[in-house]
């Protein structure tokens, strides 16, 4: 026999294929010829795999070797299809039965000495694996717990391809996965370690509710970074369908936790802001990665100091703050990854960020207004909320007048106003109200009484309010009117949601 074929998995983006790895043993010079438009990693395997093949005691077949990898139009990267090549080259050449591999996925990147070694995206190969109706995979012993993850695939583990052919000559058995780790207790920042910033704290007991981006303005020291740290702490745990999306993507960037288990918290990112603009929302030769933005899909990306981000990286934000997904064009293809994020942009309200505030400001109005106008109108517009914090005084930091609420306590209500959200817009798709188009709620039944928005309508006329930041005011209210058990907001609700858009605190949530 010449020919045989094993299957293997590749990736673009997200999206796992079955792949038929094809060779075919012909007479001529000795050589081998991959194609089906392959990168160079996966180009390179031609010696990686010659080189596993004979320091596992094979012998190498010196034909004429052509490997095809079908369907030939797929871009393909990566070093995952060492191993289904070793298989295929081998049966080939007549050297493995193909029996017991029929229906069976092969994973795995080979070590020049013929070890098996882990490679990246395994959880949304194997997942491709269950899409495509098969159920069996064998993968590196590494990779073994996070193939586990995917309900209903017999998973096999294999530490080296002298192993694998011993399985498959009937010779040997396959290593079980290892035994799934006892889930720990999360720990992480509380919301009980803020003093005072009672503003702050609603601010973000709402943007979590409603699923909205939040920026904070206010100088060092304030509260803004222990705020947006103790965002996730509140939000619910990820449900299967967004902890296999959130651990997927993890599993493509190389960053998921060896201990192989789903992502039930919201993922938190806050990259530099020297990060460029593919480290933030992805990019790469080939097929793209993905970046920070698409890491914290689920969760809540945190941009420090926002204005001393690159001004092509703040901008590249806005298309996908709208869609909730990052479309990356390259030679080689497009590439789409998921990108539902809460952003919080925290910022000093000057270069030289007096602790005290504009009172010791050595800023003039000018500098300042400059500063700030690095966070352009359209980026702003796309934030729900936009709070101004105050300097934290002596009494609020050192007297307490009673301990700060937890953030399980919050993260009770938060979770509540969830469930009501989830429940209205059920029939229609949507989890939070951030995520429900603004002419849905213009349209009945959802379209409040005009005395309710009269304000926002007088807003709109007089140019002082954008089309935009009119929806965005209502959604607000919806999540404001969620939080304090209401059906539907109210003429309050509205006013109060004016002013987390504006930066104003409500006297009922005010700092003292």
């Amino acid at each position: 026999m010449s020919y045989a074929k094993v299957l293997c998995v590749g990736l673009v983006g997200l999206v796992g294929h079955v792949v038929e790895v094809e060779a075919d043993l012909a007479v001529g010079l000795p050589a081998v010829v991959l194609t089906g438009l392959p990168d160079a990693a996966l180009n390179e395997a031609r010696d990686r795999v010659r080189a596993a093949v004979v320091n596992s005691g094979q012998r190498w077949p010196n034909r004429r070797i052509t490997v095809n990898l079908r369907p030939a139009t797929l871009p393909k990267q990566g070093s995952a299809f060492d191993v289904a090549i070793a298989c295929a080259l081998l049966a080939g050449a007549g050297e493995l039965p193909l029996a017991p591999m029929e229906g069976t996925v092969v994973l795995g990147e080979l070590g020049l000495d013929g070890t098996v070694r882990p490679v990246r995206g395994v959880l949304p190969m194997v997942a491709a694996v269950s899409k495509a109706g098969l159920s069996r995979v064998i993968v590196p012993l590494e990779n073994a717990r996070e193939a586990t993850m995917v309900p209903r695939i017999a998973v096999e583990a294999v530490d080296s391809l002298h192993r694998l052919i011993a399985f498959v000559r009937g010779e040997g058995e396959l290593l079980r996965p290892p035994p799934k780790p006892v889930e720990p207790i999360a720990v992480g920042p509380d919301l009980t370690d803020v003093a005072g910033q009672e503003f702050g704290r609603y601010a973000i007991e709402v943007a979590a509710a409603g699923g909205h981006h939040l920026s904070m303005v206010g100088p060092p020291g304030a509260g803004k970074t222990m705020l947006a740290e103790r965002l996730p702490s509140i939000l619910p745990e990820l449900d299967d369908t967004s902890a296999l999306e959130v651990t997927a993507l993890q599993s493509i960037a190389g960053v998921l936790p060896p201990d192989g288990r789903l992502v039930r918290r919201p993922p938190f990112q806050a990259p530099h802001h020297s990060a460029s603009l593919a480290a933030l929302v992805g990019g790469g030769s080939g097929i793209a990665r993905p970046g920070a933005i698409s890491l914290a899909h689920r969760g809540v990306l945190f941009l420090d100091e926002t204005p001393e981000f690159a001004n092509a990286t703040l901008q590249a934000l806005r298309q996908p703050l709208e869609n909730g997904k990052v479309v990356l064009a390259r030679a080689r293809g497009t590439t789409e990854y998921p990108a539902r994020v809460q952003v919080v942009l925290a910022a000093n309200p000057c270069p030289c960020a007096a602790p005290a505030g504009e009172q010791f400001c050595q800023c003039t109005a000018v500098v300042r207004r400059r500063y700030l106008n690095k966070l352009s109108g359209p980026l702003l517009d796309r934030i729900d909320i936009q709070i101004k914090l105050q300097p934290i005084r002596a009494a609020q930091l050192m007297t307490p007048t009673a301990p700060a609420e937890p953030s399980a306590i919050v993260a009770e209500r938060v979770a509540t106003a969830r469930a009501a959200a989830a429940s209205r817009w059920a029939a229609d798709g949507w989890r939070v109200n951030a995520e429900v188009p603004g002419p849905h709620l213009r349209r009945p039944p959802w379209r409040l009484p005009s005395r309710t928005t009269s304000a926002l309508r007088a807003g709109l006329d007089r140019g002082s309010l954008s089309a935009r930041g009119f929806d965005r005011i209502i959604r607000l209210a919806w999540t404001i009117a969620d939080l304090d058990g209401r059906n539907s907001p109210n003429g309050s609700d509205v006013d109060e949601a004016a002013q987390l858009r504006m930066g104003e605190a409500h006297d009922r949530h005010a700092t003292t």
